[in-house]
Protein backbone atom coordinates (compact mmCIF):
# COMPACT_ATOMS: atom_id res chain seq x y z
CA UNK A 1 0.00 0.00 0.00
CA UNK A 2 1.42 3.37 -1.00
CA UNK A 3 1.67 6.25 1.44
CA UNK A 4 0.39 8.91 -0.98
CA UNK A 5 -3.10 9.59 -2.31
CA UNK A 6 -4.47 11.61 -5.22
CA UNK A 7 -6.50 14.77 -4.66
CA UNK A 8 -9.73 13.15 -5.92
CA UNK A 9 -9.44 10.42 -3.28
CA UNK A 10 -8.79 12.98 -0.54
CA UNK A 11 -11.86 14.92 -1.68
CA UNK A 12 -13.98 11.87 -0.91
CA UNK A 13 -12.59 11.76 2.65
CA UNK A 14 -13.74 15.25 3.64
CA UNK A 15 -15.97 14.97 6.69
CA UNK A 16 -15.46 11.22 7.06
CA UNK A 17 -15.55 10.19 10.71
CA UNK A 18 -12.23 8.93 12.01
CA UNK A 19 -10.22 10.86 9.41
CA UNK A 20 -8.30 14.08 10.13
CA UNK A 21 -6.64 16.29 7.52
CA UNK A 22 -3.53 18.25 8.54
CA UNK A 23 -1.94 21.21 6.74
CA UNK A 24 1.83 21.22 7.37
CA UNK A 25 2.97 23.97 5.01
CA UNK A 26 6.14 25.70 6.18
CA UNK A 27 8.94 27.78 4.68
CA UNK A 28 12.41 27.42 6.20
CA UNK A 29 13.22 31.07 5.44
CA UNK A 30 9.97 32.38 6.99
CA UNK A 31 8.59 30.39 9.90
CA UNK A 32 5.18 32.08 9.75
CA UNK A 33 4.64 31.76 5.99
CA UNK A 34 2.83 28.44 6.31
CA UNK A 35 0.42 29.77 8.92
CA UNK A 36 -0.35 32.80 6.73
CA UNK A 37 -0.96 30.57 3.72
CA UNK A 38 -3.29 28.40 5.83
CA UNK A 39 -5.28 31.44 6.92
CA UNK A 40 -5.69 32.52 3.30
CA UNK A 41 -6.92 29.13 2.08
CA UNK A 42 -6.73 25.47 3.06
CA UNK A 43 -8.54 22.20 2.50
CA UNK A 44 -11.93 22.38 4.27
CA UNK A 45 -11.70 20.98 7.79
CA UNK A 46 -7.90 20.85 7.83
CA UNK A 47 -5.97 21.70 10.98
CA UNK A 48 -2.62 23.48 10.83
CA UNK A 49 0.68 22.38 12.37
CA UNK A 50 3.96 24.31 12.22
CA UNK A 51 7.33 22.62 11.81
CA UNK A 52 8.97 24.98 14.30
CA UNK A 53 6.12 25.29 16.82
CA UNK A 54 4.51 21.83 16.77
CA UNK A 55 6.70 19.32 14.95
CA UNK A 56 9.96 20.37 16.66
CA UNK A 57 11.10 20.97 20.20
CA UNK A 58 12.97 24.02 21.52
CA UNK A 59 16.44 24.59 20.12
CA UNK A 60 19.33 24.01 22.50
CA UNK A 61 22.00 26.70 23.00
CA UNK A 62 24.90 24.50 21.91
CA UNK A 63 23.16 23.25 18.76
CA UNK A 64 22.80 19.73 20.14
CA UNK A 65 19.79 18.08 18.55
CA UNK A 66 20.05 20.24 15.44
CA UNK A 67 17.93 23.03 14.01
CA UNK A 68 14.68 21.09 14.44
CA UNK A 69 15.03 18.88 17.53
CA UNK A 70 12.36 16.24 18.00
CA UNK A 71 9.38 17.50 20.00
CA UNK A 72 8.73 16.27 23.50
CA UNK A 73 6.34 13.31 23.03
CA UNK A 74 3.68 14.48 25.47
CA UNK A 75 3.67 17.98 23.96
CA UNK A 76 3.11 16.64 20.44
CA UNK A 77 0.54 14.15 21.74
CA UNK A 78 -1.44 17.07 23.20
CA UNK A 79 -1.38 18.86 19.83
CA UNK A 80 -2.59 15.70 18.10
CA UNK A 81 -5.39 15.19 20.60
CA UNK A 82 -6.67 18.73 20.09
CA UNK A 83 -6.96 17.99 16.38
CA UNK A 84 -8.95 14.83 17.08
CA UNK A 85 -6.10 12.46 16.30
CA UNK A 86 -6.03 9.36 18.47
CA UNK A 87 -3.72 6.38 18.15
CA UNK A 88 -5.76 4.77 15.38
CA UNK A 89 -7.12 7.83 13.54
CA UNK A 90 -6.58 8.01 9.77
CA UNK A 91 -4.48 11.09 8.97
CA UNK A 92 -4.06 12.86 5.63
CA UNK A 93 -1.18 15.35 5.60
CA UNK A 94 -0.15 17.87 2.99
CA UNK A 95 2.22 20.77 2.41
CA UNK A 96 3.59 22.73 -0.53
CA UNK A 97 7.22 21.71 0.03
CA UNK A 98 7.19 18.56 -2.06
CA UNK A 99 5.93 16.42 0.81
CA UNK A 100 8.88 17.05 3.15
CA UNK A 101 6.90 18.65 5.99
CA UNK A 102 4.03 16.20 5.65
CA UNK A 103 6.55 13.36 5.75
CA UNK A 104 8.01 14.76 8.98
CA UNK A 105 4.53 14.59 10.53
CA UNK A 106 4.03 11.05 9.22
CA UNK A 107 7.36 9.96 10.67
CA UNK A 108 6.60 11.58 14.03
CA UNK A 109 3.27 9.77 14.19
CA UNK A 110 5.03 6.44 13.62
CA UNK A 111 7.63 7.38 16.24
CA UNK A 112 4.88 8.05 18.77
CA UNK A 113 3.28 4.67 18.14
CA UNK A 114 0.35 5.74 15.95
CA UNK A 115 -1.43 2.64 14.62
CA UNK A 116 -3.70 4.21 12.00
CA UNK A 117 -3.05 4.95 8.34
CA UNK A 118 -1.20 8.14 7.42
CA UNK A 119 -1.30 9.37 3.84
CA UNK A 120 0.33 12.26 2.00
CA UNK A 121 -1.67 14.29 -0.49
CA UNK A 122 0.21 13.89 -3.76
CA UNK A 123 0.91 17.26 -5.33
CA UNK A 124 0.29 19.11 -2.07
CA UNK A 125 -2.05 22.04 -1.71
CA UNK A 126 -1.05 23.43 -5.12
CA UNK A 127 -2.20 20.17 -6.69
CA UNK A 128 -5.43 20.34 -4.75
CA UNK A 129 -6.12 23.82 -6.10
CA UNK A 130 -5.10 22.83 -9.64
CA UNK A 131 -7.72 20.07 -9.49
CA UNK A 132 -10.36 22.71 -8.77
CA UNK A 133 -11.27 21.29 -5.39
CA UNK A 134 -12.84 23.50 -2.68
CA UNK A 135 -10.84 25.56 -0.21
CA UNK A 136 -11.80 27.28 3.03
CA UNK A 137 -10.65 29.98 5.41
CA UNK A 138 -12.62 28.55 8.33
CA UNK A 139 -10.48 27.22 11.18
CA UNK A 140 -11.95 24.05 12.72
CA UNK A 141 -12.53 24.02 16.46
CA UNK A 142 -10.28 22.09 18.78
CA UNK A 143 -11.59 18.64 19.63
CA UNK A 144 -12.37 17.65 23.20
CA UNK A 145 -12.24 14.15 24.58
CA UNK A 146 -9.63 12.68 22.21
CA UNK A 147 -6.36 11.50 23.76
CA UNK A 148 -3.26 10.43 21.91
CA UNK A 149 -1.18 8.11 24.07
CA UNK A 150 2.47 8.13 22.97
CA UNK A 151 4.29 4.83 22.89
CA UNK A 152 7.67 6.05 21.71
CA UNK A 153 9.56 3.79 19.28
CA UNK A 154 13.18 4.55 20.09
CA UNK A 155 14.26 1.83 17.64
CA UNK A 156 13.46 4.26 14.78
CA UNK A 157 16.28 6.58 15.86
CA UNK A 158 20.03 6.74 16.18
CA UNK A 159 21.95 9.35 18.15
CA UNK A 160 25.08 11.29 17.19
CA UNK A 161 27.23 8.96 19.29
CA UNK A 162 25.65 5.90 17.67
CA UNK A 163 26.38 7.29 14.20
CA UNK A 164 29.97 8.02 15.23
CA UNK A 165 30.35 4.46 16.50
CA UNK A 166 29.20 3.06 13.16
CA UNK A 167 31.74 4.88 10.98
CA UNK A 168 33.78 2.18 9.28
CA UNK A 169 31.45 -0.56 10.43
CA UNK A 170 30.42 -3.18 7.89
CA UNK A 171 26.68 -3.77 7.50
CA UNK A 172 25.65 -0.14 8.01
CA UNK A 173 24.90 2.30 5.20
CA UNK A 174 24.66 6.02 5.90
CA UNK A 175 22.56 8.11 3.49
CA UNK A 176 22.80 11.90 3.20
CA UNK A 177 19.50 13.20 1.79
CA UNK A 178 20.60 16.75 0.95
CA UNK A 179 21.29 18.19 -2.48
CA UNK A 180 24.64 17.19 -3.96
CA UNK A 181 26.41 20.59 -3.61
CA UNK A 182 25.73 20.63 0.13
CA UNK A 183 26.76 17.00 0.45
CA UNK A 184 30.03 17.71 -1.37
CA UNK A 185 30.68 20.72 0.86
CA UNK A 186 30.60 23.27 -1.96
CA UNK A 187 27.94 25.36 -0.21
CA UNK A 188 26.43 25.43 3.27
CA UNK A 189 23.76 28.08 3.78
CA UNK A 190 22.48 26.94 7.18
CA UNK A 191 24.87 24.93 9.31
CA UNK A 192 28.27 25.52 10.99
CA UNK A 193 30.39 23.42 8.62
CA UNK A 194 30.19 22.28 4.99
CA UNK A 195 30.46 18.67 3.93
CA UNK A 196 29.07 15.33 5.05
CA UNK A 197 29.57 12.59 7.61
CA UNK A 198 32.52 10.40 6.52
CA UNK A 199 31.38 7.32 4.64
CA UNK A 200 27.90 8.68 3.83
CA UNK A 201 26.56 8.31 0.30
CA UNK A 202 24.28 10.88 -1.32
CA UNK A 203 20.68 10.21 -2.32
CA UNK A 204 18.84 13.54 -2.68
CA UNK A 205 15.38 13.09 -1.19
CA UNK A 206 13.56 14.87 -4.01
CA UNK A 207 14.80 12.28 -6.49
CA UNK A 208 12.18 10.01 -4.94
CA UNK A 209 9.71 11.79 -7.20
CA UNK A 210 9.27 11.93 -10.96
CA UNK A 211 9.68 15.05 -13.08
CA UNK A 212 5.94 15.79 -12.77
CA UNK A 213 6.18 15.76 -8.96
CA UNK A 214 4.44 12.41 -8.41
CA UNK A 215 6.07 9.86 -6.12
CA UNK A 216 7.99 7.04 -7.74
CA UNK A 217 6.69 3.50 -7.49
CA UNK A 218 8.23 0.97 -5.07
CA UNK A 219 10.11 -0.52 -8.02
CA UNK A 220 11.47 2.88 -9.03
CA UNK A 221 12.47 3.59 -5.45
CA UNK A 222 14.32 0.27 -5.36
CA UNK A 223 16.35 1.41 -8.38
CA UNK A 224 17.50 4.47 -6.42
CA UNK A 225 18.94 2.18 -3.75
CA UNK A 226 20.34 -0.53 -6.00
CA UNK A 227 23.34 -2.19 -4.42
CA UNK A 228 22.00 -1.91 -0.89
CA UNK A 229 21.50 -5.15 1.00
CA UNK A 230 18.16 -5.77 2.68
CA UNK A 231 20.24 -7.05 5.60
CA UNK A 232 22.00 -3.71 6.06
CA UNK A 233 21.16 -1.20 8.75
CA UNK A 234 20.32 1.98 6.83
CA UNK A 235 20.75 5.32 8.64
CA UNK A 236 19.26 8.37 6.93
CA UNK A 237 20.01 12.02 7.65
CA UNK A 238 19.64 15.45 6.03
CA UNK A 239 20.14 18.98 7.34
CA UNK A 240 17.82 18.88 10.34
CA UNK A 241 15.83 15.63 10.25
CA UNK A 242 13.01 16.84 7.98
CA UNK A 243 13.83 16.06 4.34
CA UNK A 244 15.41 12.75 5.37
CA UNK A 245 11.95 11.41 6.20
CA UNK A 246 10.80 11.07 2.55
CA UNK A 247 13.89 8.92 1.99
CA UNK A 248 12.98 6.82 5.03
CA UNK A 249 9.60 6.09 3.47
CA UNK A 250 11.09 5.57 0.00
CA UNK A 251 13.39 2.92 1.46
CA UNK A 252 10.47 1.28 3.21
CA UNK A 253 8.51 1.32 -0.06
CA UNK A 254 11.50 -0.39 -1.70
CA UNK A 255 11.36 -3.19 0.88
CA UNK A 256 14.00 -2.15 3.39
CA UNK A 257 12.98 -2.72 6.99
CA UNK A 258 16.01 -1.79 9.11
CA UNK A 259 15.83 1.95 8.37
CA UNK A 260 16.63 4.52 11.05
CA UNK A 261 16.69 8.31 11.23
CA UNK A 262 19.52 10.41 12.62
CA UNK A 263 17.10 13.11 13.70
CA UNK A 264 19.65 15.78 14.57
CA UNK A 265 21.26 15.23 11.18
CA UNK A 266 23.98 17.48 9.77
CA UNK A 267 22.97 20.48 11.90
CA UNK A 268 23.59 18.40 15.02
CA UNK A 269 26.74 16.72 13.70
CA UNK A 270 28.36 19.97 12.56
CA UNK A 271 27.54 21.76 15.84
CA UNK A 272 30.47 19.84 17.39
CA UNK A 273 33.70 21.02 15.76
CA UNK A 274 35.39 17.85 16.95
CA UNK A 275 33.32 15.61 14.67
CA UNK A 276 34.99 14.47 11.44
CA UNK A 277 33.81 16.02 8.17
CA UNK A 278 34.25 14.73 4.62
CA UNK A 279 33.91 16.68 1.37
CA UNK A 280 33.82 15.87 -2.33
CA UNK A 281 32.19 13.06 -4.27
CA UNK A 282 30.91 9.93 -2.58
CA UNK A 283 32.93 6.76 -2.41
CA UNK A 284 31.78 3.38 -3.69
CA UNK A 285 28.85 1.93 -1.79
CA UNK A 286 30.06 0.16 1.33
CA UNK A 287 29.42 0.06 5.05
CA UNK A 288 30.17 3.39 6.67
Amino acid sequence: MTFYKKADWVLEQLGVEGTVIVDARYALNDSEAGARAYEEAHIPGAYYVSLSHDLSGPKRPNGEGGRHPLPEPQALAAVLGRMGIGNDTTVIAYDDQGGAMASRLRWLLQWLGHDGQVYLLEGGFAGWQAAGHPVSTEVPEEVEGVTFTPVVREDMLVSRDEVKARIGKSGTVLIDSREAPRYRGEVEPLDPAAGHIPGAINRFWNEGKRADGTWKSPEEQAERFAGFSKDDEIIVYCGSGVTATPNVFALQEAGFRNVKLYAGSWSDWSSDSGNPVATGEEQELKGV
